[in-house]
């Protein structure tokens, strides 16, 4: 029997992997539910003409009357948040990507785990802005979180090679962005075109900025804190340029587990979707005879200040994450439109962290609320 799927952010990168898995596995994966900003309407039609799922959320209101009265007979369009929550609920769907990039990713992926969903998890947001409430929400549910990000997805593999009394730390690896060799004296010159020519993989702007800065590494140890119930101080990062070891876990008898593969989306997101078995399938595979070599460095926080940022919010608690979040995004639209410079999204991120003294969250609410606090006091930040 096939696995019913409802996938948020069907048009980005990840929601492409996504439906290249799909098609890999039609006998396995079935796709009931597709949801989209609707920036690509034409992108999304082709998918949904492709899959035929039964319903499609489109939260742009012109999108969603384009793919209305384009979409094949039978197939229902939902437009705005309603559509988002729709499929994140979708009574056929077993399993919900959660894909959309930012905190506006949160509500429907929330939604889904209230239904009683698994998560494929690639949204980051979702953890950092509210991660005690959400993953408290998936044991009360008795639904698992599984992470779609390589550095996470690389992690639970690795776990599943001891119990979690024999873990030492958890280390993740970050291919440090175009510009972890680059002078830190010369990061004020840096234009968006430059943080955007990301040398490993491709994705969306938003993120190829953040692991430029390595906020996306500072993220993915929040999120790996909430995943894996590890305390802050046992996890690390290191910088591995070629991205082909995806993260590292060390026992406590001095062993290490490692999970390697191209640096291809594909499989940590057939990981996630095929969880708890292992299927075949005919993906590039990794040749270690020709890898040649395989560098790690320490970060260089004088440089890269975003790390020891997300730490210290995250050892904060409380609200101080999604604070750190909602200032991050602003910073780096900021940085995108050319009104900051590269440096001033550490340094904004900090200002606001600096101001902030961390708050209870008592339900998801609170949570989006000290996101857009955050968000809004970067930009006040960034306008003076």
């Amino acid at each position: 029997m096939s696995l019913g799927i409802s996938v948020l952010g069907a048009t980005g990168s990840v929601g492409s992997s996504v439906l290249r898995v799909v098609r890999e596995h039609p006998d396995r994966l079935r796709v009931v539910a597709l949801a989209a900003y609707g920036r690509d309407p034409a992108k999304l039609l082709a998918q949904v003409e492709e899959l035929r799922p039964r319903l499609v959320g489109v939260v742009d209101a012109d999108a969603a009357r384009e793919v209305a009265r384009r979409a094949p007979a039978g197939v229902e369009v939902v437009p705005g948040e309603d559509g988002l929550r729709a499929v994140a609920t979708h009574p056929e769907a077993q399993r919900v990507v959660a894909a959309m990039v930012g905190a506006a990713g949160l509500r429907p992926a929330w939604a889904a785990v209230d239904a009683g969903k698994d998560l494929a998890l690639a949204n980051k947001e979702c953890l950092v802005v509210a991660g005690g409430l959400l993953t408290a929400l998936a044991r009360a549910r008795g639904v698992q979180l599984l992470p779609i990000d390589s550095e996470h997805a690389a992690l639970h593999q690795a776990l599943r090679g001891g119990s979690a009394d024999e873990v030492a730390r958890l280390v993740l690896t970050a291919s440090g962005g175009p510009f972890w060799q680059r002078d830190g004296a010369t990061f004020a010159a840096i234009k968006p075109d430059e943080a955007l020519a990301h040398p490993t993989w491709k994705m969306g702007a938003k993120i190829t900025v953040d692991s430029a800065t390595l906020m996306n590494k500072g993220l993915e140890l929040i999120e790996a804190h909430y995943l894996f119930s590890m305390p802050p101080d046992r996890i690390d990062v290191v910088v591995h340029p070629q991205s082909i070891v995806h993260s590292f876990v060390e026992f406590r008898d001095g062993s290490w587990l490692a999970q390697l593969s191209v640096n291809d989306m594909v499989f940590p997101v057939q990981y996630a979707l095929s969880f708890p078995e292992r299927w075949g399938n005919a993906f590039p595979r990794l040749s270690p005879a020709e890898l040649g070599r395989l560098d790690f460095h320490a970060v260089d926080e004088a440089k890269f200040p975003t790390v020891g940022l997300a730490r210290r919010a995250l050892l904060a608690g409380a609200s101080a994450p999604a604070v750190l979040n909602g200032a991050n995004e602003a910073a780096v639209e900021a940085f995108l439109a050319g009104r900051a410079g590269f440096p001033s999204i550490a340094g904004t991120v900090a200002a606001v962290l600096d101001e902030h003294a961390a708050q209870p969250v008592a339900n998801l609410d609170d949570a989006l609320a000290w996101d857009d606090w955050g968000r809004r006091r970067a930009g006040e930040l960034l306008a003076t």
